[in-house]
């Protein structure tokens, strides 16, 4: 016999049912403690079932309760993995328990997230202990500044050689990455040296700790080749500019001998004078060793501690600094009677610098803004575009990020 409907309204039983809601939040609990039994007690196939049907009642359940799952599952060591992605695209007050506690998200996991979620997001996932360059590079490719700061701060994420490039681009208008780039320890020498032709006197010092170092074990293990290749009349350029870096002398004899000046302190002199031209900047960069297109970079720097260098490198004593210094229109004091504050910082780099690693520096410097100046590289700087490091080389990158960049 059916029952009225009446009799249904009235039934105590149905009257004192539970809510829907306090229900569904009872089962997300229990799905999520039978996930979290130990492999002893439950199969793979019945967790996986668990987790798929957890999957679903989470898709419309309250927030509260998708937290409650996720401060349940991350402290299992292999939790479904579908559920804690699900989860760690979660508004950020449940994804935080994801993105900084779970262990069983893979690297697939991660990259797949970062591309689905907000910058906030990133930023938690950009302080994990642990991160691989696969998913630092997804994590860089947004260039939030929030998330590549964090990035660089922690030491325990893996910076690849893209990252740090797209990062070092980025640097030249934006000074913290500097800084924080000195500090990591993936930075080779090629960025830290192009870094600095625009870091502040603050980095240039931190840089040129770091990166100023002599040559003596090149130097030693190459030093037979230098008759070789002399014998071969230098006909390879790229062994040429490669020994050339190398090399211990670093006036140039060649250049000395078909200069209008019988050295390199009088042509020097001369600038002091009639001040600096382009036929006495290319004579003195020529006599010092390096190309005129380096040569301007140097003499043309803002700060000026690269002057420094370009004197201490070829023995030039200091007297010869501060009249190249005036001869470029620069002041040594300032109105008050003081040291110019520019002109303290370039005396402070010959002061510290030895002419060994001042040589190093100088030439790399050569090496990377010069040995790479082809027509295609120069279109490339002409546009603004930075070349792949891949097709062009390092110093192709360096001369593309030095010549293209404006202070």
């Amino acid at each position: 016999m059916s029952v009225p409907a009446r009799a249904l309204e009235l039934d105590p039983a149905m009257q004192a049912a539970p809510p829907a809601d306090n229900v569904r939040r009872q089962l997300a609990r229990r799905l999520a403690d039978a996930i979290c039994l130990p492999a002893s007690k439950l199969t793979p196939q019945e967790r996986h079932m668990a987790g798929d049907v957890l999957v679903e009642l989470l898709r419309s359940a309250e927030p509260d309760i998708r937290e409650a799952v996720a401060k349940r599952l991350v402290m299992l060591n292999e939790a479904p993995r579908t559920i804690l992605v699900i989860l760690a695209k979660d508004e950020i007050h449940i994804a935080r328990h994801v993105l900084e506690n779970s262990r069983s998200l893979t690297d697939s996991d991660m990259i797949q997230i970062a591309r689905k979620v907000k910058m906030e997001h990133r930023i938690m996932m950009a302080q994990r202990r642990n991160l691989s360059d696969a998913v630092v590079d997804v994590l860089v490719e947004f260039m939030e500044e929030d998330v590549v700061e964090t990035l660089l701060k922690n030491k325990g994420s893996n910076l690849s050689d893209t990252a740090i490039q797209r990062i070092l681009v980025t640097s030249r208008s934006h000074q913290p990455y500097v800084e924080l780039l000195a500090k990591r320890d993936e930075l080779r020498p090629s960025h830290g040296l192009t870094m600095y032709w625009w870091a502040d006197a603050t980095n240039r010092k931190r840089i040129l700790a770091r990166f100023a170092v002599t040559r003596h074990v090149l130097q030693e293990s190459t030093g037979d080749l230098y008759p070789l290749a002399a014998e071969e009349g230098w006909q390879d350029s790229g062994v040429r500019k490669a020994l050339q870096f190398i090399e211990r002398r670093q006036r140039n004899r060649v250049a000395l001998e078909r200069s209008p000046y019988e050295s390199l302190e009088q042509a020097i002199e001369s600038i002091s004078v009639s001040g600096l031209t382009r036929a006495t900047t290319e004579e003195i960069s020529y006599m010092a060793g390096i190309k005129p297109a380096t040569g301007a970079q140097i003499l043309t720097d803002k700060g000026g501690q690269p002057i420094a260098i370009f004197c201490k490198a070829p023995g030039l004593r200091r007297e010869y600094l501060e009249m190249l210094w005036l001869g470029l229109g620069r002041r040594t004091q300032t109105a008050e009677g003081r040291i110019d504050p520019d002109y303290n910082r370039v005396i402070e780099t010959y002061d510290t610098i030895s002419t060994d690693k001042a040589q190093t520096v100088l030439r790399y410097w050569n090496w990377s803004l010069t040995a790479s100046l082809s027509p295609e590289v120069l279109e490339y700087i002409q546009k603004g575009v930075i070349p792949r490091e891949e097709d062009f080389g390092a110093a192709a990158i360096t001369a593309a990020l030095v010549f293209s960049h404006r202070r």
